[in-house]
Parts: structure tokens; C-alpha cells; sequence
């Protein structure tokens, strides 16, 4: 396969928040796209001690994590417990199940999860708005 030509399972979506990241997570996610997802989260470390999440899950078909390296793995869970507030999770499967057992209890992001239609519901409780979406 050759991943230049694939389309990113990985997509930015714009809000009305400097300090919320929000993606969506389209189909099947490889190991590059979870290294790609990784460097945006640290850019959005650097620009923001404190961020909340959204991730919209869309069609989704899986992770590749075998080929993703332990390491990358263990150091994306230390940063985001140092720097998220909130995440929400929005449409299926619910993964805050396993999340949660990753995380030192108390845990100190707060994790929700939101079926697809109550979406509207995980934009009140983040208090934002993606921007440009019909």
C-alpha cells in the first residue's frame, strides 16, 4: 500500500475554540495516521498548557496497533493526562471504557461519551461549536 495515496483518517474540524482540539476519525486509522494524530496533539500542547477534545468517530473500522510503537503509545498517554481537560467522545464504538483503565484514578481527564445523535450534547458540554459544518 502506499500511503501517499490514501486519504488521511484524521481530519481537523474548526470550532469556535483556541483551546479545544477537535478531529474526526474516518474509517481505518494506521499507525502513520496515529503518529500524524500524535505530533497534532503536541503542537496543540505547545499553544495551550490545558486543552479539551473532541473525537468523532465516523464509519470507523479500526486502529492499526500493532504497528504502532509501544513508546509513542506510553508517552501520547503521559502527555494527554498532563494537558486534557475534557474529552468527548462522539458516535461508535465507545472506547472510554478502555481509556479509562489507562488513566491513575482519581483520573484527571474528564471522559464522556456521546452517541452520534447526541452530538449536539458533547459540543454544550465542551461550551463550543465546530465552525463551517452544516
Amino acid at each position: 500500500m502506499n500511503f501517499l495515496d490514501t486519504v488521511p483518517a484524521i481530519r481537523r474540524i474548526d470550532t469556535d475554540r483556541d483551546d479545544l482540539f477537535a478531529i474526526d476519525v474516518v474509517g481505518y486509522v494506521s499507525a502513520a495516521d496515529a503518529e500524524n494524530l500524535f505530533g497534532l496533539l503536541e503542537a496543540a500542547y505547545a499553544l495551550h498548557p490545558r486543552i479539551d477534545v473532541a473525537v468523532r468517530l465516523i464509519d470507523h473500522e479500526g486502529v492499526d496497533w500493532a504497528d504502532i510503537s509501544d513508546d509513542t503509545l506510553k508517552q501520547g498517554t503521559i502527555r494527554a493526562l498532563e494537558h486534557v481537560g475534557r474529552c468527548a467522545a462522539i458516535g461508535e464504538p465507545d472506547w472510554t471504557a478502555d481509556a479509562r483503565r489507562l488513566m491513575p484514578v482519581p483520573a484527571p481527564v474528564e471522559l464522556r461519551h456521546f452517541s452520534a445523535e447526541e452530538e449536539p450534547m458533547a459540543w454544550q458540554w465542551l461550551a463550543a461549536e465546530p465552525i463551517g459544518e452544516q
